[in-house]
């Protein structure tokens, strides 16, 4: 048998891997075209019977597989300097299985135990918990956002806040900036005190053990999107509120009736997991299922829209230079749904577990707590919240081990700039640069000594800690892209916790596995819990 095709056939393999390379496709649907055909083209070419299509097919795509495996693991390719797993290096693939599990955050702290401040991840992406190097990446002169930003948005719909960089960024930040002042929080407040208030309400109709979680999802759902908004408040009932000119009323229910959170999750879910493989996008979207996701969300908040645009409430301020489109509100709905809902429940219910999982911090917070109120006063009176020193050491404690953002989103530097120097170490055109707060927070480098440990006086001013650096606490990111809603978070947080922990003397429920509750958590993008289940008593004292 003449074996000459075959050795065609090899070249081609890398010949193709060369064009790639040299010039890589933006979409999958450019190799899914290509590929198949020229097999079959070489044959042709060749005058070679189709009778050897199958072995040509099997050379052809082994030898392109190889050279691409011997590529990513040679001291050629230009991340060769950052360590990491060998089967990382080769394939996305093997960080998208991580992802999908929803252990991503956990997968990316044993790399750096393993490997340090910079670990190798993907064939083009590499990990940073380095802090001076983090802020360089996140803040102003940084890194950009890259095409994982598009994967939630569906063709139709005009990118958002989360998508946009530059001086187009700029400009919408504004108009998010207004919303989120000093002034305009103090006008949200009494919907805060509303909703809080009816949260205990509820709280308090309820029999035998309360699923904590449940309750607070009502209060303050999924969010699963950030790009460096890492800490909004907009959330399903409140969020109605403040978004949308009102429209939920799911504490009332005490349920989700029209099943908004599963909508949620399953967009969050599916635009998550596509924009870990930002060049299979166009193609994964191509999918019935998650067209489907993508596009039900994607209408979810363009009804929302209509309801705000029919109240008057888009760009009131006139910060916009145009009046904004229907569609363009949709997007901006979006944002204010999935970006902000989950990541303050998440905090919330951390901060509770954390709380009655430490009965001498519960006791101490307990203690300020009926210090700063006196029995009759009320526990959302938000002049004496500045006095809650210790709750609000254990808020940033619980943000600091239980980031609501485990991994973050990745920043990129972009093919055709030619590279970028970070904290000294140069980054080559094309990658992607996650900078994960679960792992970086917990770097004995940063806070020491117990890293993992809940210890909230490590953030009171007197605190005598060997380490404890706060430019490597990055809950609300850094940068033009940080949480816009953070003051207004540690806002809410505080006024919800006060209530809670005033209203009711708390603890977990008989038969619950606390010590198991922490291991439910899954990162995609945003941190989602299982239930937490606890007993709650009325507290005579408490106003609520």
């Amino acid at each position: 048998m003449d074996s000459s095709v075959f050795v065609w056939a090899a070249a081609l393999g890398l010949v193709t891997h060369f064009l790639f390379h040299k010039y890589e496709p933006s979409s999958a649907n450019v190799a899914l075209l290509v590929l198949p055909i020229q097999p079959v083209a070489l044959l042709v070419l060749l005058s070679e019977p189709f009778s050897r299509l199958f072995y040509t097919y099997v050379v052809f795509l082994g030898t392109l597989s190889l050279s691409i495996i011997v590529y990513r693991l040679s001291p050629f390719h230009p991340l060769a300097q950052y360590p990491g797993p060998a089967i990382a290096k080769v394939t996305k693939l093997w960080s998208f299985w991580k992802t999908a599990q929803g252990y991503k955050y956990l997968w990316h702290k044993e790399l750096h135990d393993k490997y340090g401040p910079y670990v190798r991840t993907g064939p083009n992406e590499i990990s940073v918990i380095d802090a001076p190097a983090v802020s360089q990446i996140l803040n102003f002169g940084g890194l950009e956002k890259g095409r994982y930003y598009e994967s939630g948005r569906h063709k139709d719909t005009p990118p958002a806040i989360v998508c946009l960089s530059g001086e187009a960024h700029t400009a919408k930040r504004r108009v998010w900036n207004r919303a989120m002042t000093s002034a305009c929080i103090r006008e949200y407040e009494p919907l805060i005190v509303k909703r809080a208030s009816q949260l205990i309400s509820c709280l308090r109709e309820q029999t035998g053990s309360v699923d904590l979680v449940h309750w607070l999802d009502l209060f303050a759902y999924d969010s699963s999107f950030s790009t460096g908004l890492a800490l909004t408040i907009i959330r399903y009932d409140l969020m109605g509120d403040l978004a949308f000119g009102g429209g939920f009323e799911m504490l009332r229910d005490g349920r989700d009736v029209d099943g908004v959170g599963e909508r949620i999750r399953g967009y969050t879910k599916a635009s998550y997991l596509t924009g870990q493989l930002p060049w299979i996008v166009g193609t994964i979207h191509l999918f019935p299922q998650v067209a489907r996701e993508i596009q039900q969300f994607n209408d979810f908040g363009q009804n929302l829209a209509m309801q705000r645009m029919k109240n008057g409430a888009a760009d009131e301020g006139g910060f916009e230079k145009q009046k904004p489109s229907l569609k363009t509100s949709a997007a901006d709905g979006i944002v204010a749904v999935v970006a902000a809902s989950d990541t303050t429940t998440s905090a919330l219910n951390s901060t509770v577990w954390f709380l009655l999982s430490n009965p001498e911090c519960y006791r101490r917070v307990r203690q300020e707590l009926d210090t700063v109120f006196s029995d009759g006063d009320d526990p959302l009176d938000v002049n004496k919240q500045p006095e809650l020193h210790f709750l609000s050491a254990c808020i940033n404690e619980a943000l600091r081990l239980h980031p609501p953002l485990p991994s973050n989103g990745p920043r990129q530097v972009h093919l055709g700039q030619s590279g970028k120097t970070i904290a000294g170490r140069f980054i080559p055109e094309g990658t992607s640069v996650y900078t994960p707060a679960y792992s970086l927070h917990r770097n004995p480098d940063y806070f020491s000594p117990h890293p993992n440990k809940f210890l909230p006086e490590r953030w009171l001013p007197d605190s005598k800690f060997e380490k404890h650096d706060t430019s490597a606490f990055i809950p609300f990111s850094l940068g033009p892209a940080n949480c816009v809603g953070q003051k207004f978070a540690k806002r809410e947080m505080l006024m919800v916790l006060s209530a809670l922990f005033k209203s009711f003397d708390m603890r977990f429920a008989d038969g619950f596995d606390s010590e198991a509750w922490p291991m439910g958590m899954q990162d995609f993008f945003v941190a989602s819990r299982g239930p937490l289940l606890v007993n709650l008593i009325p507290r005579e004292s408490s106003r609520l």
